[in-house]
């Protein structure tokens, strides 16, 4: 099979197309042949190895696909060779609470990941993909989509009315703003450019406020709530933005932590956190459980994927280039 590998900590010149021995499923596993891909930040961080990301080299990276089913182990029954599935950011995160050891089998961490032909997995670790979805709108989902869901509904507690404010345009943030307006809520957003701000106004967003303009966002999120302060922050850049997010939300409200965009170490205001009483939960996606309801809400049309470009299989390192510029909108997936 081809595989992309991280051979080294050049950077982007480490990537290297390969051939490898197709994996066999096991006993219990399927046989997956991968057909698309999509991209996080993380695997960015990854084949970089910046803000201190590193990992086994040689390792094949990335974390969310969907495909079809190629073979199966002889003791599965539930699954047929040709079902199309999406792949969990964690297989053996099946539901319940998150563990060290899922954290452990997150694909293309630690572990290889799916940016490959084929892979065995877990049979009970799949996801349907229903009718009506596309295999490059399901490889969307498993990380940016599942984050979000979790972040808002799962551990944030939405409700209908509430203010929901989201930093960038990037896969979770424009998730989390489809999911917060599906669930009533108010979303306002921040962005870096005039045009960013105009597609999210067109998917719903309130208020929109470009803040390379108007650095102090948050006292713009806080005169958009009456003084109040919003009641969730997705907060996806880290240390050089966590401060602001604490001075933008409400007394008693809830900041999602789910990203590192600006690094990983830092000052926190943690006088705000005790004085305000707030929520500070930390997202690292979410379970197989996760995946299949934000999945169904797509089939349902509750959810749509935003897609900004998609590349050939060949050209993967042009779209982890392209995704490293941040000049990208949602996802930027990959075909095999």
């Amino acid at each position: 099979m081809r595989a992309f590998q991280i051979t080294g900590t050049e950077g982007f010149p480490s990537l290297q197309l390969t051939t490898l021995p197709d994996p066999q499923p096991g006993p219990s596993e399927v046989l997956v042949r991968i057909r698309s891909v999509s991209l996080n930040y993380r695997d960015c961080m990854n084949v970089l190895g910046i803000r201190g990301v590193t990992g086994p080299v040689p390792r094949i990276p990335c974390s969310d696909a969907a495909g079809e089913i190629a073979a199966l182990g002889p003791e599965v029954t539930d699954w047929q060779v040709g079902d199309r599935v999406v792949l969990p950011f964690m297989p053996s995160w099946l539901s319940g609470p998150f563990t060290q050891d899922h954290a452990a089998a997150a694909l293309g961490g630690a572990i290889d990941g799916v940016l490959r032909d084929l892979i065995a997995l877990p049979a009970a670790s799949l996801v349907a993909v229903p009718e009506g979805v596309t295999l490059d709108q399901a490889a969307t989902l498993p990380c940016a989509a599942v984050t979000a869901w979790n972040a808002l509904i799962t551990r944030g507690g939405l409700q209908p009315g509430q203010t929901v404010l989201i930093l960038g345009s990037g896969g979770v943030s424009v998730f989390a703003l489809s999911i917060a307006r599906l669930a009533g809520a108010r979303v306002l957003a921040i962005t870096s450019s005039d045009e960013k701000a105009h597609r999210l106004r067109q998917l719903g967003a309130a208020e929109v406020l470009n803040y390379r303009d108007t650095p102090d966002w948050h006292l713009w999120a806080r005169q958009q709530t009456g003084g109040e302060g919003v009641d969730h922050v997705v907060e996806i850049g880290g240390p050089e933005t966590l401060n602001r997010s604490i001075q933008a939300v409400r007394h008693g409200g809830h900041i999602a932590l789910i990203g590192v965009l600006t690094g990983t170490v830092g000052q926190i205001e943690t006088v705000h956190l005790l004085r305000k009483g707030l929520r500070l939960n930390g997202i690292y996606v979410g379970s197989r459980d996760l995946l299949a309801q934000v999945t169904q809400c797509v089939a349902q049309g509750g959810l749509l994927p935003v897609i900004d470009r998609v590349f050939p299989f060949e050209a993967s390192a042009e779209a982890l280039r392209h995704l490293e510029s941040g000049a990208h909108f949602g996802k930027i997936v990959i075909q095999l």
